[in-house]
């Protein structure tokens, strides 16, 4: 097991959904010529390094967790499903609630110290607060790249 753990919020991280977050769109979800829909037919894209990025911390032997505050946990999971990246996900933290309580059960789960976690998001009050516990906190301006994860590789 690898000395880091990559945490990832979802909403405009890892996937950008028509421009709006998973509880603002409308399920059900389904796949119309290989891409995933809401019932009004707006795409649910993962960012273009989403993919890549995932695959290859898991080949190199890292643990990877998303952590989210969405309203809509079940539209989340599915989402994780349909986008195909609940095969890279080792832990999953998503309910409303602060990225501090996120981050606690991660490290309750893992056994990883916060000093050990790397955690990705687009918003800075999520990337302020967790600083505090004395993680690794990466604000992420339009979507991840491949780029940005190398940074803090280690």
């Amino acid at each position: 097991m690898k000395k880091q753990l990559f945490i990832f919020d979802l909403d405009f991280t890892l996937w950008h959904l028509s421009g709006t977050w998973c509880d603002c769109t409308f399920p059900p979800y389904r796949k119309k010529n290989g891409i995933v829909v809401d019932s009004t037919n707006a795409q649910m894209n993962l960012y273009p390094d989403t993919i890549s990025i995932l695959e290859q911390l898991k080949d190199e032997g890292y643990q990877i967790a998303v952590a989210s505050r969405t309203n809509q946990p079940p539209w989340a999971k599915e989402l994780i499903k349909l986008l195909g990246i609940d095969r890279y996900i080792d832990y999953k933290e998503i309910y409303p609630s602060s990225k501090v309580k996120h981050l606690t059960r991660i490290k309750e789960n893992t056994g990883y110290d916060f000093q050990d976690m790397v955690f990705f998001d687009d918003e800075y009050r999520n990337i302020a607060e967790t600083k505090e516990l004395g993680v690794n906190a990466v604000l992420v301006k339009n979507g991840i790249t491949s780029e940005l994860v190398e940074e803090y590789k280690e």
